[in-house]
């Protein structure tokens, strides 16, 4: 059962310093806030080591890189670090630019990360050292699927081992790994990829999940894409014929800010392998 996960961040509020992408930050504290957190947001590097060092979790998300904010990564990535803060990494569109994969391949290489979030396309591209993505979405070659279910799983798992990382893979069927467990969640909505921001506000409340419950990195991390993906059911539903993506954007904030431990228990779809 994974509502505990949910009702321990709306217990504790963890403090979650975000540097994210200026296209959807509004819509990460946001959806922060719903879940319970709290979000700062500063990408300053002279900024950034003091803000993170008030935190508990810090989510670094590469979608709007330049030089400036690359060394605020870096800098309070190693604050994070150093005070044994919870830390995530969201690689957006790595495998779409040599900045991206190259930044996120070198945050890699000097941070341990509790948490890697990614599409299928971008997690290949962290294994690989290169890769294709469809702007900063999937390629349509790299999603999991029923018939590759099983080598996918493998492939996290792997990756999980060699990187010290729980390993969220996300897409239509959602892949939540450590070295040994993987959490095969299958919540959510297709249309839910019509919104810019939904991965972004994802990485946000799974940054909060695990550092209000650091001793069960897995399980927050599994119980968070099981709250986003029931989010996008519930949104969806709520819908009336005459409103789109924006109106589903904002439902999914407000089913977020409405769920408790029971209901995520109730609609959470997933299985262990």
């Amino acid at each position: 059962m994974l509502g505990i996960y949910l009702d321990n961040v709306r217990k504790v509020s963890p403090l979650i310093h975000n540097i994210t992408n200026y296209v959807t930050v509004n819509d990460v504290a946001n959806a922060l806030l719903a879940c319970g957190g709290s979000p700062i947001m500063a990408d300053e590097p002279d900024d950034a080591e003091e803000i993170t060092a008030l935190c508990s979790g810090l989510n670094i998300n590469i979608g709007t890189l330049n030089s400036r904010t690359i060394d605020a990564m870096f800098r309070a990535g190693r604050k994070a670090q150093d005070l044994g803060h919870t830390l995530l990494l969201d690689p957006v569109g790595a495998g779409a630019s040599t900045l991206r994969t190259r930044t996120a391949i070198s945050l890699m290489k000097a941070l341990k990360f509790d948490v890697i979030r990614g599409n299928a396309s971008e997690i290949k591209t962290l294994v690989l050292g290169s890769g294709t993505t469809h702007g900063v979405d999937a390629d349509k070659a790299d999603s999991v699927n029923g018939s590759n279910l099983a080598f996918m799983v493998k492939f996290v798992k792997d990756f999980s081992r060699s990187s010290g990382a729980v390993i969220a893979l996300t897409g239509a069927i959602d892949l939540v790994a450590d070295s040994e467990r993987c959490y095969v969640i299958r919540n959510g909505r297709a249309e839910m990829g019509r919104i810019t921001g939904t991965g972004c506000q994802l990485s946000g409340l799974m940054t909060a999940f695990v550092a209000a419950n650091p001793d069960n990195k897995l399980e927050a991390a599994a119980a968070s894409v099981c709250a986003m993906g029931l989010a996008g059911e519930v949104g969806y539903s709520h819908l009336q014929p005459h409103e789109g993506n924006s109106t589903y954007r904002n439902r999914i904030i407000d089913a977020i800010c409405n769920m408790t431990g029971e209901i995520l228990d109730e609609g959470a779809k997933y299985e262990v392998l």
